[in-house]
């Protein structure tokens, strides 16, 4: 046993309720405003007990529990307080793969020498996250990635459980097969069509079978279903996409307001490339409409860019090819990012034009804020939807 899985407990709630003791023992959840059709990015544990759960809509959560506190997100607290967590992780080792801003996975191979078994390891760091940061954490220690998820989340909240190479397939018999990554609803349906409903018994199926109705993803469940996973920690996860969406507080129907919240979503994202230094080869258009249906469209570009003009208008043939208003939610996403700088002997004059005015624009955000200018196409007609 040598991998750690360790996992904040209502990361963001938590951290509200520290800073805010009014709130200890409330139910508290942080995301967005119901006016505005938000839905829960956490929910404290005591607003759990009223069936609150992340991703709910607002205004689910308030009818569940009409005392709630809700509370906007705070990403440059959370942040904050996230890289305090992961300092105290890399004091203990620099095989640290972090998931999101509330947890990671640690390789304490190297470091057993030097502070003991990797179970001491995770009571150490448990307790100093307690001591240092007034936080709790769950801690999970096993053999492999796959385990120690599991385990940091059998427990919660606070928990700590070791599973052992000889405990693992034990362990792993009882549990819903819904536990497993890579088992989403269609996956576990298939799977419970077959009778099957926990890991245990998802074992029993062979991997002939699996593969047949999986692919390459039978191979897969096949594994985890016997605590096989090979997958190393790795240190630094490469950012593969930038994104930025916005859940209307109607439904659109104006074709026009979807053009110009695409063309800000557009200079958002192009401004997130550019402050990491990065460019992007692809723009995907998401689209949900009123009745949750999901539709996603990506187009390549003919060379990488963080520049909004070019991603907007990939976005907008998307948008003209594939949106059938009512919208309730849009969103770009810029894919295939790359740090490399293109040397082309024949530039688009357009493109070299929007590089200078987009710079000059950069210098001004920086300097006075996101909001000192923006482009008159992006201004609101009275009565209009932000």
């Amino acid at each position: 046993m040598h991998i750690l899985h360790i996992d904040m407990d209502a990361f963001y709630a938590s951290v509200e309720q520290r800073d805010k003791p009014e709130l200890q023992g409330k139910p508290v959840v942080v995301g967005g405003r119901p006016e505005d059709r938000g839905v829960v990015a956490t929910a404290s544990y005591e607003a759990r007990r009223y069936g609150i759960k992340s991703a709910m809509p607002m205004a689910i959560a308030l009818k569940l529990c009409p005392g709630l506190t809700v509370l906007p997100v705070n990403h440059h607290k959370y942040r904050r307080v996230s890289a305090a967590v992961m300092e105290i992780f890399r004091a203990y080792t620099p095989i640290l793969e972090p998931v999101s801003l509330d947890e990671a996975f640690l390789d304490v191979r190297g470091s057993e020498k030097l502070f003991g078994p990797a179970e001491v390891i995770g009571a150490v760091i448990q307790k100093r996250i307690q001591e240092e940061l007034q936080l709790s954490a769950s801690v999970g220690v096993g053999p492999n990635k796959f385990i120690a998820k599991l385990a940091s989340d059998y427990q919660k909240p606070n928990g700590f459980t070791v599973i052992s190479q000889e405990k693992v397939l034990q362990f792993l018999a009882p549990l819903r097969i819904s536990k497993m990554w890579g088992i989403g609803d269609k996956t576990a349906a298939s799977l419970n069509h077959l009778g099957i409903k926990t890991i245990g018994q998802l074992r029993e199926l062979p991997l002939e079978l699996l593969e047949g109705k999986f692919g390459k993803h039978g191979r897969v469940l096949y594994e985890f279903a016997r605590g096989v996973d090979n997958r190393p920690v790795k240190p630094m996860r490469e950012v593969k996409s930038l994104g930025k969406e916005v859940t209307f507080p109607e439904d659109i129907c104006d074709l026009e307001v979807l053009r110009r919240t695409l063309q800000e979503l557009a200079e958002k994202v192009a401004r997130r490339l550019r402050r990491g230094d990065l460019k992007t080869g692809s723009v995907t258009l998401k689209i949900k409409y009123p009745d949750f249906q999901l539709v996603t469209r990506t187009e390549s570009l003919p060379e990488p860019t963080d520049l909004p003009g070019p991603i907007y208008r990939a976005a907008g043939q998307l948008l003209a090819k594939h949106c059938k208003p009512p919208v309730r939610l849009l969103g770009v996403t810029c894919g295939k990012l790359t740090g490399e700088r293109q040397i082309t002997l024949f530039r688009d004059e357009q493109l070299v034009k929007e590089e200078k005015v987009t710079a000059a624009l950069d210098k001004l955000r920086d300097r006075y804020g996101e909001d000192v200018i923006m482009a008159a196409s992006l201004l609101k007609k009275p009565n209009e939807h932000s």
